[in-house]
């Protein structure tokens, strides 16, 4: 089963060693894995829940992995093989990365506060429901 925690590591090891990958950044690429994993296959990448935090779409256990990291790039070190990914998911994860890679986070935040299924939970900083989700990004596609 993948796990949020393999999304985020995939990025990371895709990081550039100057890379401006803070803990915001990875959230809203992990958000974006998700969301057109849904969109485009009709189920979840992966499991945990990814809940409307003020400054956009956060997984939780993902936040307090690195919330160590502040504002700051998260420093890894790639000694993982990724092959709980099919080929479809690679290249997935690769899209989410050269579409929404270049921005930065502030702009990513930005974004996902214009979109539907953030925008419905801002209020109550609840869980963003998977299904929102999928309904949403299908009209992205």
């Amino acid at each position: 089963m993948i796990t949020a925690r393999n999304v985020a590591e995939y990025f990371l090891a895709m990081a550039e060693e100057d890379s401006d990958l803070s803990n915001m950044k990875l959230q809203k690429l992990v958000y974006y894995s998700q969301a057109f994993h849904l969109a485009i296959f009709d189920q979840p990448l992966f499991e945990e829940e990814i809940e409307a935090w003020t400054h956009g779409p956060v997984c939780p256990e993902l936040y307090h992995s690195y919330k160590q990291y502040g504002h700051n790039p998260i420093e890894y070190r790639n000694e993982k093989t990724f092959d709980m990914f099919s080929e479809e998911q690679i290249g997935l994860l690769n899209e989410v990365s050269e579409v929404f890679g270049k921005y930065s986070a502030g702009a990513l935040r930005n974004m996902t506060h214009q979109d539907q299924p953030w925008i419905e939970m801002e209020e109550t900083a609840g869980i963003i429901r998977k299904e929102r989700m999928m309904d949403f990004y299908k009209t992205r596609l």
